[in-house]
């Protein structure tokens, strides 16, 4: 997924970032974790403006989050949880985002944007309730901001500073690797051990 969205905002640049943050607003599994990490990069590398990257992430979510509160206002559920599949929505992402959106209320529009999972899903709970579109909008894309000005300076920190985080960035991701091959592992043996249980 990481390789596909850097080839894409490498050939599409600041459109790609556009459609891809309005993609995954509208609850399609592409992470923003990643798209604006590598826009900022590419801006550290001069091949992007920076604050281009910025509004176009912005506004991305801006517009992908109105396209899923319309289709959750006019459709319901029944198409969520329908068709809604296919592209990755479920049942316990729409149970997710209604419990925090039933929790905050109208407040959960902006900081179900600074929260993982909880931002990509925030917009079909709030077009189920009908929140007034204004406020909506208003909140979706103050909330918006941040996230994307924080993940994109991420990207174009490490961009401007390659050299120097890439010796330890690869020691990082040398070590998590032996612990995964090790909790496998582990996994594993515990696996079979069970089974060795059940079967005596």
């Amino acid at each position: 997924m990481g390789q596909l969205i850097t080839n894409w905002v490498t050939s599409g640049g600041i459109a790609a970032v556009l459609i891809l943050m309005a993609v995954e607003s509208c609850g399609i599994p592409f992470p923003s974790e990643v798209i604006m990490p590598v826009a900022g990069y590419f801006a550290a590398t001069g091949r992007l403006n920076l604050v281009a990257v910025i509004i176009a992430g912005t506004v991305g979510n801006l517009i992908g989050s109105l396209a899923a509160y319309w289709l959750a206002r006019r459709f319901g559920r029944p198409l969520l949880l329908g068709p809604g599949r296919r592209v990755g929505i479920s049942a316990r992402h729409l149970d997710l985002a209604d419990r925090w959106f039933g929790r905050y209320g109208l407040p959960a529009v902006f900081f179900g944007r600074l929260l993982p999972a909880i931002r990509t899903y925030i917009s079909f709970p709030a077009g189920l309730a009908r929140v007034q579109p204004v406020w909506f909008a208003v909140l979706t894309f103050a909330g918006a901001l941040p996230w994307c000005i924080a993940l994109a300076l991420v990207g174009y920190q490490i961009g401007a500073n390659y050299d120097k985080v890439a010796g330890p960035i690869g020691k990082v991701a040398i070590v998590l690797a032996v612990l995964i091959v090790i909790a496998v592992v582990v996994w594993y043996l515990r696996g079979r051990r069970a089974r060795r249980s059940a079967a005596a």
